[in-house]
This record gives C-alpha cells, sequence and structure tokens, in this order.
C-alpha cells in the first residue's frame, strides 16, 4: 500500500515559534521536516509538506490542507522550551486521543529518538491543538528536544539525520503494524455534498469528544466516528450516536 503522509514544519513566517539565544524553533522545524519528507519518498511514500519555506500557514490551513489530499497520516515537527534554561531535557509525542495508530507511531518515534540520546518524556494526550483535533487522519506533534537545552541541542545539530531517519522510521512502522491488526470500523454519521456542511457536523462531534474523520467519497464527503478493532465497540458506539439523533450504520476498513 503506498502511504500520504503530510509532514508539517511547525511556525514559519512572522512566527518563529519557541525562542532561544537568537535560535529560532522555525528553522530548526523546517529543516527537519524536510530531512524526514525525503527519507519517507524514498521508501515510496507520497509526501506532501505543508511548507517548504520560511511563510506563516495557519494550523487551521495546514489542517485543511491535509484534509484536502486525504491524507494517512499528519505528523507535524516542533521543539520545545521551558521556563528555565537547561532544566529540561527529552521528546515528547503529543496526539488528540489515546488509542488508534496516532498512539502506536507516537510511541514508535519516541522509542527511536531515546536510542540517538534523548530523553523518552513519553505520550501526552492535547486537545487544544488545531491540527491534532481538525485533521480528519491520524495525527501526532513531535516535540524534538527543548530548545533551551544545550544537551538536546547539540543532540539536534549532530545528528539531524539520524533523528529523521529514526522519525520516519517509527512512523512507517506503525502503519505497517496497522495493517497487520485487521480491519477497523467506524461509525458513519453523515454523507454531504457541501464539504462545508460535512466540517460543520465533524467540528461538532470533535468537539463532544469524539474521534471523528471526513472522507471525500465522489462528489460527497463522509462523516464517520470511531476507530475500533472490534464490531461489538461499533455497535455499542453506534447505539450511543443513535441514542443522540444521528442517522448512523457502521463501516468496515480493511
Amino acid at each position: 500500500m503506498a502511504y500520504r503522509i503530510v509532514i508539517d514544519a511547525g511556525h514559519g513566517g512572522y512566527d518563529n515559534g519557541v525562542v532561544y539565544n537568537g535560535r529560532l524553533e522555525k528553522d530548526d522545524n523546517l529543516n527537519l521536516a524536510l530531512a524526514v519528507g525525503e527519507i519517507l519518498a524514498y521508501d515510496d511514500v507520497d509526501v506532501i509538506f505543508t511548507r517548504v519555506d520560511d511563510s506563516y500557514i495557519s494550523p487551521l490551513e495546514r489542517a485543511y490542507m491535509a484534509n484536502e489530499e486525504n491524507a494517512d497520516l499528519f505528523v507535524s515537527l516542533h521543539r520545545n522550551l521551558s521556563p528555565t534554561p537547561n532544566t529540561v531535557s527529552g521528546v515528547r509525542t503529543l496526539i488528540y486521543d489515546e488509542g488508534g495508530i496516532q498512539e502506536a507511531i507516537a510511541e514508535n518515534i519516541n522509542q527511536e529518538l531515546e536510542e540517538i540520546g534523548f530523553t523518552n518524556l513519553g505520550v501526552d494526550i492535547r486537545t487544544e491543538y488545531a491540527i491534532l483535533r481538525r485533521t480528519n487522519m491520524p495525527a501526532l506533534m513531535v516535540e524534538v528536544g527543548y530548545i533551551n537545552s544545550d544537551a538536546d541541542n547539540e543532540l539536534f545539530d549532530n545528528n539531524l539525520n539520524e533523528i529523521a531517519y529514526a522519525i520516519a522510521s517509527g512512523i512507517l512502522d506503525g502503519l505497517e503494524l496497522e495493517q497487520e491488526l485487521g480491519p477497523i470500523y467506524r461509525v458513519q454519521v453523515g454523507l454531504f455534498r457541501t464539504l462545508s456542511n460535512a466540517r460543520n457536523l465533524q467540528n461538532n462531534l470533535n468537539d463532544a469528544g469524539y474521534n471523528v474523520i471526513m472522507i471525500p467519497q465522489g462528489e460527497y464527503y463522509a462523516v464517520q466516528v470511531g476507530e475500533l478493532q472490534t464490531m461489538d465497540d461499533a455497535v455499542e458506539l453506534e447505539e450511543e450516536l443513535r441514542q443522540q439523533g444521528y442517522s448512523t450504520f457502521i463501516v468496515r476498513e480493511n
């Protein structure tokens, strides 16, 4: 299977991201994103970059760009910042909700980066970021070390290619694992000819705490909820949504 993956270099343009001693996060993010994308493309992945230069793109625009490309995965690359320099170091990956392939890939990436020398600070659930909340596909934000940690910056500068390979390996290993796990079940709650109507329903369900994707189907847009491993779990979710007034049916994805 040929994967389509969006690689997002966080910040850009007038948005420098975090800054330390003249070092700009946006520059580190772009250098790493281009390196990761090159490696994935070599492995026959269809790579889409949100930016390839120092330009500003809003978080919502990044998410909608990925949605319009109907990508399989969205990976946003960042650096972190602690209140006091040289007090915290390590890599942390953020996802919107527990479970699913995004958590497996996040854990893979952290472990791969730990082998390079970063402290593994784990996987965190964060619901406030638009690029995690508004994407239709599994999405994660990798914070590759602290920009005000001299140790992390030394690792970053001296091992950029190794870091890029680690992130690419974590992504590909997770996607291959997903194929081995068997079918995924989702509950479809709407089919729209108008994209804005589909997005409105998707946003409402996201705000209610559901894991929602929007899938183009010819001239229509299907809104589906969940990413479940068993039919029993899908039936339970379907009943929950029906009680809220949605017209539903279960979709099986091989």
